[in-house]
């Protein structure tokens, strides 16, 4: 496995964790666990965009620019569904 399958993976992995945390925190009723994983999600967002950040660095993760009317003719075609 070469760095770049690992890092993929690394980041399928935090992708995951920030689902379970924000549901976890939405659903919690008792303040001190809303805070524990509200504070737990912050930290793997902060890790999420450390991996993106690095992975774009190596050319593994490519970041592209949608032009406006692009987004344009996508939200349009959504307000008709």
């Amino acid at each position: 496995m070469n760095d770049k399958i690992i890092m993929e993976n690394m980041l399928l992995l935090l992708k995951s964790t920030v689902e379970v945390y924000v549901h976890g925190s939405l659903e919690s009723t008792n303040k001190i666990v809303h805070n524990a994983l509200k504070s737990n999600l912050d930290e793997i967002i902060k890790m999420k965009d450390e991996l993106y950040k690095k992975m774009t660095e190596c050319g593994w993760y490519i970041v592209t620019n949608i032009d406006s009317k692009q987004i344009q003719k996508t939200l349009k075609k959504l307000q008709k569904n």
